[in-house]
């Protein structure tokens, strides 16, 4: 008789895909591996794009800042923290973008409001076809190739976490432009935030030099 196979594990499953972080900077790297953390510790067989958002929080003072006043942020943490009740449970045993939920991946992005940049429709597909991403769910990789395609614009070879909280917010249709939204927090209202808190990070940079 044939040895039975095991059945691989949510940790089996994101261990296999060490290559989302490639492309970001150690801090933004340092977010993505504490992502696949909270997503294997809740049992989810893939990263999504809430699990980036609540560890781009833990991380990055910057990203922080950029969200709003101490309050609006104690609100977005705590919805994040209770995504297994409530409105996350129609997220469990579903993927992001697959076709079904919150987080449906289109073919064309709606657009975002002024100042955002929006996904490539080409990103999507890339992603939805299977060519990038591994252990996060489509909608979650397509913010993670947006990242590292800003940080290029900019002349750079690292995203930072700015990059990719820009990037996930530009999906109207994301799981954490959801919660954003359920904690009062419109996505739309973001943009200048964050172009704001890169200002001040690069000055922290420069100072730092």
């Amino acid at each position: 008789m044939l040895p039975r196979t095991a059945r691989p594990t949510a940790h089996d499953e994101m261990a296999a895909h060490m290559d989302d972080d490639a492309g970001l900077g150690a801090e933004s790297a340092a977010v993505v591996e504490g992502a696949r953390r909270r997503a294997v510790r809740d049992g989810d067989r893939q990263i999504d794009t809430a699990h980036l958002l609540h560890s781009l929080l833990e991380h990055d003072p910057h990203v922080r800042a950029a969200v709003g006043a101490p309050a609006q942020l104690a609100r977005l943490l705590g919805y994040l923290v209770q995504r297994s009740i409530g409105y996350g449970l129609r997220w469990q045993g579903g993927v992001e973008g697959s076709g079904g939920g919150s987080g449906v991946l289109t073919a064309v992005p709606a657009p975002a409001a002024p100042g955002m940049a929006t996904v490539p429709a080409a990103r999507h597909r890339e992603v939805r076809d299977g060519r990038d991403g591994g252990g996060c769910s489509p909608v979650a990789a397509a913010a993670l190739a947006e990242a590292r395609e800003r940080a290029r614009r900019r002349g750079e070879s690292e995203a930072t976490g700015l990059d990719l909280f820009a990037a996930l917010v530009a999906d109207p249709q994301s799981r954490a432009v959801e919660v954003l939204r359920r904690a009062g927090i419109p996505a739309g209202d973001l943009a200048a935030r964050i172009e704001a808190a890169a200002g001040e990070r690069a000055g922290d940079d420069r100072a730092t030099c």
